[in-house]
Parts: C-alpha cells; structure tokens; sequence
C-alpha cells in the first residue's frame, strides 16, 4: 500500500471579463478495495456562489459549481490524498467456467451488462470487429484473459499515441483508419472491440500515477483513460491499451461509466464570445508518501 497524494489545476483564460454558468466536476476518485480516499480539497476561483455535490447512476462524484460575477480567469484545484494499494495478483478469481472464450454470462449478469455490451455507429463493414477477430485463434480455444490481453496489447503495439488537446473522443473505426489516437481513443477501440466479441466492456476515467524505483518528492503524473471488461467469476477487470498493462498498478480510478462523454473530468460555460477564449491549462502532479502498513 503506498499513500499519494493528487494535484489537478485547471485554468481557463480570457480577453476579457465573461460570466459563467454551471461547471460539473468529476474529479474525486471513488473509494474501493483497492483505493480510498483520505482527505479532499476543492478550490475554485473566482469562489463560486454555490458549490454542491451529488452522485450520479455509476457511483461517481460530481461537483457542481454556479457562479456569479464576471472574471477574465477561472481556476480549479482538486487536492486529493488517498491510500492505493492494487492487488499485485493478477485475478485469481478466473475459474474454468469463465476462462475460455466465449463466455457465459448469466442471466441475472446480463440483466447489469446489457448496457455494457450494446455498440453504437456500427457502420455498414464493421471494421472494429473484423479487426478484433483476427485476435482468434484460427482453431482451437483460448481463455478469454489472454484473448483481451492480446486485444490490448494489440492496440498498444499497433497504434501510435499521439496526445490530443481537443474534446471528444475519435470513433473507433476512425482509429483504425488513422492508426494513432490518444488514451481516450485507444480505450473505446478497445471497450467496442471487446463488445463486438460479446464482452461487457465500460470505459474508465482517472489518473497514470507512474512511481520511479526510489521515489522522489514529487512524481510525474497525468489524466489518463484505460477499459474495464468483465469475466464471470473475476469481475471487471482493467486494462490499458495505452501501455499494453492488465491490472491497476498504476491507475487510480475516479469515474467508471458506459460511455466517453459521461466521464468529463470538467465541463463548462461561459456566457461571451468565442474570441475571448485565450486558452485553458492543465497541470497535474501525483507526490508519493512512501509506504502505508495496516
């Protein structure tokens, strides 16, 4: 188990002073087994009228913030310390029944992940299926973890990352087609190529906290996206396409949800002209406490 603590500033800059309406922030990661949270701060400014916080259908934290007043600068700063101690087992839980592809889910499992498995703009040739196919075997059977693993590993060894600024996320045929894309990107080729197989398949939202060997007093961190895919009889299980890595060594989750644009770590308005934007920054920052025994 090791402590982090989790620094997230965002800044949006203007020409001249604007109004804003209603901010939603997903910025808190959840508490599980494999994470909790400790201490949480949230700064805004300029202050916002009111501040309230809710969940929404998945379990996640939401904060939303209505302000009052005009300002040429609105800033954000998500502080968050938690305990991170992800199972170094890689899923023990996989049993017979849910180790070969294809898998069997239960009718009262299906009932859950339907929403999970249905696809959206398809298209007429279906490329992400064809593409995902060629990770069968031409005979014989192979276990549903090394069929995702290759899945992934694909897309990590096949695709080249190229970060993107810009919102959304490309679709996944365009991804193939490009042959590059960003975490984003690459976790919905994997999440709809997995549903093409069958598989429930969600996408995660949160942060890359990559520690060094001997730990300096701060660490390089960054938002980052990867999928979940369940198994009977393991759960969901993460997988990151970007890195090609199974498990959450690395990861610390802040929002689980169905689709992208259900996970905006921030989103906004502001009442002015397009041309009195002058641009937004991001900084993140994860610092290491060293370990934590219970």
């Amino acid at each position: 188990m090791r402590s982090l603590t989790i620094r997230h500033v965002t800044t949006y800059r203007y020409r001249h002073p604007v109004a804003f309406g209603e901010h939603r922030m997903m910025l808190r990661p959840r508490d599980s087994h494999d994470q909790r949270v400790i201490e949480v701060s949230l700064e805004i400014n300029p202050a916002p009228s009111s501040l309230r916080y809710e969940q929404d259908d998945f379990g996640n934290h939401i904060a939303i913030a209505e302000f009052a007043g005009v300002a040429t600068e609105l800033s954000f700063a998500s502080i968050v310390s938690l305990e991170h101690s992800p199972d170094d087992a890689l899923h023990p839980g996989l049993d017979d029944a849910a180790a070969i592809f294809p898998v069997d889910y239960g009718d009262d499992e299906m009932t859950d992940l339907a929403h999970c498995i249905r696809r959206h703009d398809i298209g007429t040739d279906d490329a992400v299926a064809q593409w995902a196919r060629r990770f069968l075997p031409v005979d014989g059977q192979i276990p549903a973890l090394e069929l995702l693993t290759r899945l992934s590993q694909g897309i990590h060894d096949g695709f080249l990352y190229r970060r993107r600024e810009a919102k959304g996320v490309q679709p996944p045929a365009e991804t193939l087609q490009l042959g590059h894309g960003s975490c984003r990107d690459f976790a919905l080729l994997l999440i709809d190529a997995a549903r093409s197989l069958g598989l429930a398949a969600r996408f995660v939202s949160g942060y890359l906290a990559t520690m060094p060997d001997v730990a300096p007093t701060e660490a390089h961190g960054a938002t980052h996206a990867w999928a979940q895919i369940y198994l009977p009889g393991t759960g969901w299980i993460d997988f990151d396409p970007t890195s090609g890595n199974v498990g959450k060594g690395s990861l610390v989750t802040v929002a689980v949800v169905r689709d992208p644009d259900q996970a905006t770590p921030l989103h906004g308005t502001f009442v002015g002209s397009r041309s009195d934007t002058l641009g937004m920054e991001v900084h993140v920052s994860v610092t290491p406490h060293g370990s934590v025994t219970t």
